[in-house]
């Protein structure tokens, strides 16, 4: 029979009638029972602290449970009810503790890496070739990162690339992508073009992913020209050599050339000076003795033939002879004069500018000689 039925005289398991009073119950559950009562009657709580001391203890240690710290390459993104909520910066912040708020820290000063491997790519000119590109990035905004690509934000990166390279590659040669040494910056150009493309593409996407750098790691041509490749990068790689060899060769070379030129140059500047000194000593002398000619003209004309004539017959084997008044009879030493330099050759003879008389002949008088040249003075 139920407690509440018609005839149970009401009374409840806590009780035995309207009088209230206990019946079979343990007395422990009964003063259990009595301070439950007490506590939710508005009585004293456990140990005599009030009810709403205590509620409100756990409830300031359950506030506590919101504070958070945000490092400087992290970003907290709060989520409430399952719903973004905003985004906070670094420092020290508080959100509505759990089950009503929560947070996602990201981290996005962290450097990331992604290894992307494009095979069989199709070339401009229709050949294929596999290509190994490195890509590095970072995370500019956390919401997107977090709630576009929540599953796999990496491999959506990944497809990209691929995408991207595939591109890129499909407006060059074989020989563009291979990076012969004559066409090695065309490799550059793929990188960069790459990084662009894939920057739009993830901006489209809202991935929340920012590129920092873009390599090519590892390009092959197919097997089958992996030969004729090797072939044409040694012959490249020996045009470089003899090209450096060269550019050796006319480094040492141009600045000898250049102190010759230079030496040159100071001996034509030395020599330059050298006659323009003489000419002018030439003019200083011709206007001195320019000078004395206007002052004595017949003795200045005199001087300077005889000086004339005594330069040019010092320089021949000639010998004058005075035939009018000397003895016929005389002897030339012609071995003499034609073993003789012009250089070292005496004047024949010269008083007061005057050629002098042959060698007296044999036996001949000395006072005759004497006689001759005082004639000559006298003319």
């Amino acid at each position: 029979m139920a407690w509440n039925e018609p005839g149970n005289n009401n009374r409840d398991p806590w009780s035995q009638g309207p009088g209230g009073k206990r019946g079979d119950l343990p007395p422990e559950l009964n003063e259990l029972l009595k301070r439950l009562k007490a506590r939710w009657s508005g009585g004293k709580g456990l140990g005599g602290v009030p009810v709403a001391l205590v509620a409100a203890f756990a409830g300031l240690i359950w506030l506590l449970f919101g504070f958070y710290k945000v490092d400087e390459q992290e970003r907290a993104l709060v989520i409430r009810f399952g719903a973004y909520a905003r985004t906070e910066l670094p420092g020290l912040h508080w959100h509505l503790p759990p089950p009503l708020e929560h947070k996602e820290m990201i981290n996005v000063g962290l450097p990331r890496q992604a290894q992307v491997q494009g095979e069989d790519l199709f070339t401009k000119d229709q050949n294929l070739v596999d290509v190994g590109l490195n890509v590095q990035f970072k995370i500019s905004s956390a919401e997107d990162y977090h709630f576009t690509n929540k599953e796999s934000p990496d491999d959506t990166l990944v497809y990209a690339a691929k995408s991207a390279l595939q591109q890129v590659i499909a407006g060059y040669t074989i020989d563009e992508v291979v990076g012969k040494s004559d066409l090695s910056n065309s490799q550059t150009q793929i990188a960069a073009k790459t990084r662009q493309l894939l920057q739009q593409m993830l901006d489209g996407y809202r991935s929340g992913l920012q590129i920092t750098d873009v390599s090519l790691s590892r390009v092959t041509p197919p097997d089958a020209l992996v030969p004729a490749f090797a072939d044409a990068i040694k012959a490249a790689e020996d045009q470089k050599r003899a090209r450096d060899d060269a550019q050796a060769y006319a480094s040492s070379r141009v600045p000898l050339a250049r102190g010759e030129a230079e030496r040159s140059v100071n001996e034509a500047q030395a020599y330059r000076d050298q006659i323009i000194a003489r000419a002018q000593g030439d003019v200083a002398r011709f206007e001195a003795v320019l000078e004395e000619y206007r002052k004595a003209p017949q003795v200045t004309r005199k001087r300077l033939y005889l000086d004339t004539m005594t330069e040019i017959y010092s320089k021949s084997g000639a010998v004058l002879v005075d035939v009018e008044k000397g003895n016929p009879n005389f002897t030339v030493p012609l071995q003499q004069l034609l073993k003789s330099e012009p250089e070292n050759a005496e004047p024949a003879a010269a008083v007061n500018g005057a050629p002098s008389a042959a060698p007296p002949a044999a036996g001949g008088n000395s006072d005759d000689a004497g006689a001759r040249s005082r004639n000559r003075d006298g003319r």
